[in-house]
C-alpha cells in the first residue's frame, strides 16, 4: 500500500472517479480517496487495507470492487452508502489517497498529478469532532481510555470484521 495526500480541485466528482478508476486499471492497483477529516492516521488506512485484502482473498467481501471494500472497513461501516461519506466530494478538498497493487509507484506519480499542496501525512488533516461523531466515539469511552484517537478508530476499522 502507498498513500499520497494534498489538496484536490473537484469539479465533476464522476469524472475525478474516473480518472482514479483510469489510474487503477493502468498500474493493476485498488485506488480510493478519502476525505482527509476522517482519516485520523495511516494505521488507519494500513488496516483498512490489510483487512480488505484478507476479505477478497477469503471471498468474504462485500463489494465487488477491492477499492470500495476499502473504503468500508476504512469507514468501519458495512452499507456502502455510510461508507461514501468518508469518500470525496465536488469542491477544493483535502484528500488522501490510497493505491494498493501491482504497480504502487506509478499510481503514486499518476495520483500526484491530480493534488496539490502535499506533502502532509494522514491524520495531520484530521477533524477530530467529526472523526468522534462518525465513529461513534462517545465521551465516556475517551475518558475511559487514554488511547489517541487513531487507535479508537482503528479498533472501529478491525470490529468491522468480526460484524461480518
Amino acid at each position: 500500500m502507498e498513500v499520497t495526500t494534498g489538496t484536490a480541485e473537484i469539479g465533476d466528482l464522476d469524472a475525478f472517479i474516473e480518472e482514479l478508476d483510469r489510474i487503477g486499471e493502468e498500474t493493476g492497483c485498488a485506488i480510493q480517496a478519502l476525505d482527509a477529516r476522517y482519516v485520523a492516521g495511516p494505521e488507519q488506512l494500513e488496516r483498512a487495507v490489510a483487512l480488505a485484502n484478507r476479505s477478497f482473498e477469503r471471498g468474504e467481501n462485500v463489494a465487488r470492487e477491492r477499492s470500495v471494500e476499502i473504503l468500508l472497513y476504512a469507514a468501519g461501516r458495512r452499507q456502502i452508502n455510510r461508507a461514501f461519506e468518508i469518500g470525496v466530494i465536488e469542491g477544493e478538498r483535502a484528500v488522501v489517497l490510497v493505491a494498493d497493487g501491482e504497480d504502487e509507484n506509478r499510481a503514486l506519480v499518476a495520483l500526484g498529478e491530480l493534488l496539490e499542496d502535499g506533502g502532509w501525512t494522514p491524520g495531520e488533516r484530521a477533524d477530530p469532532e467529526l472523526i468522534e461523531t462518525f465513529y461513534g466515539i462517545t465521551d465516556a469511552e475517551r475518558a475511559a481510555t487514554d488511547a489517541p484517537l487513531r487507535d479508537l478508530v482503528c479498533e472501529r476499522v478491525a470490529l468491522l470484521e468480526v460484524e461480518k
